[in-house]
């Protein structure tokens, strides 16, 4: 697919149907942005990655809890494989993603590098 930022995203089986997504980048000392806890009900996108449906990695990121309680990851543990992650884009089309695997990354790797051979996302 071409690039097309996300602005929404559907994980049934997590009970996450949200958007608009928010635009992330990097803070200052070159770690990953991530919504604020007053955002904590919303997902964002990782600009400096590629837009969901493109080839490579795609980033989408969400909090599961917040110092205030839980948030919109707040069901990731009912994520199986074969699962299915739809996210609507920009240009109206739709990127559909079966769930492969599901890994915890730590903060300290992100952000992510390298390439795939194929659309990946979201991580």
């Amino acid at each position: 697919m071409s690039r097309s930022e996300p602005v929404h995203i559907t994980i049934a089986s997590a009970g996450v149907d949200t958007g608009p997504l928010l635009r992330l980048g990097l803070n200052g000392d070159g770690t990953v942005e991530v919504p604020s806890v007053a955002q904590a009900d919303r997902i964002g996108w990782y600009s400096k990655s590629v837009t969901p449906g493109e080839t490579g990695p795609a980033v989408l990121i969400g909090h599961f809890d917040t110092v205030d309680g839980p948030a919109v990851m707040k069901n990731v543990g009912r994520i199986r494989t074969g699962d299915r992650i739809v996210v609507t884009r920009a240009d109206g089309t739709r990127a559909v993603f079966a769930v492969r695997t599901v890994q915890q990354v730590a903060e300290k790797d992100f952000p992510p590098s390298g390439s795939t051979a194929t659309p990946r996302g979201p991580s």
